[in-house]
This record gives structure tokens, sequence and C-alpha cells, in this order.
């Protein structure tokens, strides 16, 4: 008879790989956990829309179950899903399927620049990206053997080509962009991205525009009435989107990515075996996304973006976001203290918020998200401002 064995036996240390050691929990979660355990929280941490699903598009989803439309979709997404994107991409970008490009639907965002990061990064490869960063593209690089390049964007938060150029080498294989960016809000203007295609095009190396945020561009930032967008100068590039925080359905794990034919078929090849499909009921319902009007939504997170800037004049520095819901305040280096710091100080007024160095090598900064009931960003702000003045 074979003896039992308890799972603190084993010796996770030994069995567990170097890959999986060296990353740690996400920051923003370990924010949001903390917030769970206080009554009544200000939580302006968590990057979340605060509005609720269209009813059209939640209609569509009941549909879908109803209709029984729940098996296994085409790896690549739904036809009514694909048609609905290729339709929006052309009268966005004038992108239209053809023997060049293509598209695939994908469990969020993430397992699009998953999928590719899969597709091009082996061990050793370079993959330059913004700092400060969204939290996950270090790991993206991490868990395919690569190494994150930091392109350091201090003070204006703007990844440009004169800053991207010297970190390049015979093992760059990626850059990544997300413009409007998390966690600073900036949105880089037509101009600068196409200087950055400009430079991928001369050197070889696949582009990542990570346009997650793009429905949520302030006005003062669009161009022609549209986010600026690479796409526009060159179609040989991986274009991210999604559908979870344009649409507030972050739960339903939902993108897409648009690029290259050959990329996207090595990127479905690999979805095959790791997420298999999309949510199927769920592409369906998302097909009607594109005719909800974002606009009301767009202009109260500009009002609460001018709460932010308005609150905060005078005692600190704060980027102006021009998109997304993000605000990157800086710690005013006279309270001698680094942005973990200031977060953990806050958290007495029942505050929670994202130190700066969660999202960079620096930790001179928190991260605020301002979508939140103006009432609780209002209370929010004052403890910051309290804290600073």
């Amino acid at each position: 008879m074979i003896p039992s064995q308890h799972a603190g036996e084993l010796d996770f240390d030994r069995l567990f790989t170097d890959r999986v050691k060296s990353i740690d929990a996400s920051g923003i979660r370990r924010a949001f956990d903390r917030g769970a355990s206080i009554v009544d929280p200000i939580n302006l941490s968590i990057g979340q829309p605060d509005f609720h699903v269209a009813d059209r598009v939640k209609h569509a989803a009941i549909r879908a179950i109803e209709q029984n439309r729940n098996g296994y979709s085409l790896t690549q997404g739904v036809p009514e899903l694909r048609t609905a994107i290729w339709a929006h991409l052309q009268k966005d970008l004038g992108w239209t399927p053809s023997d060049d490009l293509d598209l695939i639907i994908t469990s969020g965002t993430t397992g699009a620049l998953v999928l590719a990061a899969m597709a091009l990064i082996e061990s050793g490869d370079e993959v330059i990206m913004p700092d400060p960063y969204f939290v996950a593209y270090p790991q993206f690089a991490k868990v395919t053997g690569g190494c994150a390049v930091l392109c350091d964007t201090y003070p204006d938060f703007r990844m440009t080509a004169k800053r991207i150029a010297p970190l390049i080498t015979a093992r760059t294989k990626m850059v990544i962009i997300d413009s409007p960016s998390n966690p600073c809000g900036v949105v880089l203007t037509s101009a600068e991205l196409a200087e950055i295609v400009e430079l991928c095009r001369e050197r070889g190396i696949l582009l990542v525009s990570d346009e997650i945020y793009d429905a949520f561009t302030f006005p003062e930032a669009l161009e022609g009435g549209r986010c600026p967008s690479p796409a526009r100068n060159s179609s040989s590039l991986l274009l991210v989107r999604g559908f979870g925080k344009s649409y507030g359905c972050t739960g339903w794990r939902l993108g897409y990515a648009a690029g290259p034919k050959p990329l996207i078929q090595q990127m479905a090849k690999l979805q095959q075996y790791l997420f298999v499909c999309a949510p199927t009921p769920l592409q369906y319902a998302a097909a009607e996304c594109f005719s909800v009007d974002l606009s009301p939504i767009v202009d109260s997170y500009v009002i609460r973006r001018n709460m932010v800037v308005d609150a905060l004049a005078g005692v600190t520095n704060v980027t102006r976001s021009q998109g997304a819901f993000y605000a990157f305040i800086e710690i005013p280096k006279r309270l001698g203290m680094t942005g973990t710091q200031f977060a953990e100080q806050v958290i007495a007024h029942k505050l929670i918020v994202v130190p700066g160095g969660v999202f960079s090598s620096r930790d001179t900064h928190i991260r605020i998200s301002f979508a939140a009931p103006e009432r609780k960003l209002a209370e929010g702000l004052e403890v910051i401002r309290r804290m600073m003045a």
C-alpha cells in the first residue's frame, strides 16, 4: 500500500520553475485585496470601469446562452464578431481582411499579448517597453525567457522614437507601446507614433500597440475625432484592443489582435492549446458593443480628471491625463518618502492607492484610478492633498 502524501510534504522549492519564482504577485491586486479588509474604503486602486454593461449587450449575451451557443467557437472567433471588428477597423483605420492581414479574438487583451510573446520571444530576446509600464509587460518577457528593457520616459511619460532608438540591440524582437497609457494617461500624437513606426520598420522589429483604452481618449488628444494610432501609418504591426475596459465587461475576458497574417496564424495555433477560444456566448454579445455610445462615459471621466488636477494643484506634480482613467501623482520630495510609504500611510485614512514602484523602476509616485464615484474620488483627493500639503 502506497502511503498518502500531504501537499505540505512536497519540496515545492525544488519543483517550482525559476520562471514562476521570478514573478511577484501583482501590486495592484495586493492593494485591491487590502481594500477588502477595510470597512467602507476609498478604493482608488483598481483599474476597472465603474459603469454597467449596456442593456443591448447584456441582452445579446442572454440570447446567445438561451439559443444554446455555449460550445466551443472557432479558435479565431465567431464569424459575427470577426465581421463586426473588421467593419470597425475599416472605419477607424482603413484596415480590411486580406492575404496580408488577419485577426483573432482572444481571452482579454492579456491573452493577445501572451500569445504574441510566446510566438516571438525566447531565451535572451529583448522586449522594449515604457517605464512606467503596465504591470504585466515585464512578466510577459520573463515567462517566455526574454528580457524586459525599460525605456525611461520620465518626467513627461512620452515614449518616443528618440528614447527607444538607443535601447535597440541585435536581440531586440519587440517594442510595446500603450497609448492611452496605464498608469500615466498619456496619449502619443500621430507624429510621435509615425516616428516609432518608421524606427521599428528600419530595424526589423515588431511594434505592438496596446490600445485597450482607445475608446477613452479625451477630446484634447483626439485627432480627427479619433484616438491617434500607429496602425494608420502601417499594417506591419500588432494591434491589440479589447472590450472589457471600453464596455464595462472586464470579467468577460474578451480582446482581439489584428496584424500580419503569419503572426496571427501562429498565435491562433498557440491559442488552440492554451485557451481554445474566448467565451463563445459573450463573443456574440460583443458584436453589439460597437453600436454603444460611450461619449457620456468619456465626458464623466473628463470631469473626474479635472477634479484630480484641480485638487492637487499647488501641492504636487501630476501629469494631466489625456485618456484612460488614471492619474500618476508624484510624491513631493519634501515629504522624504517613497510611493510605497505614502500608500501605506494613507491606509490609516481608509484610502487605497497603488505605489508607483509597482509600475516602474522608480518608487516616486502613486497611481490612482478615477473610475470611481465622484464622492469617493473627492474624499480620496482630500486625503492626498492634506497629506502632501
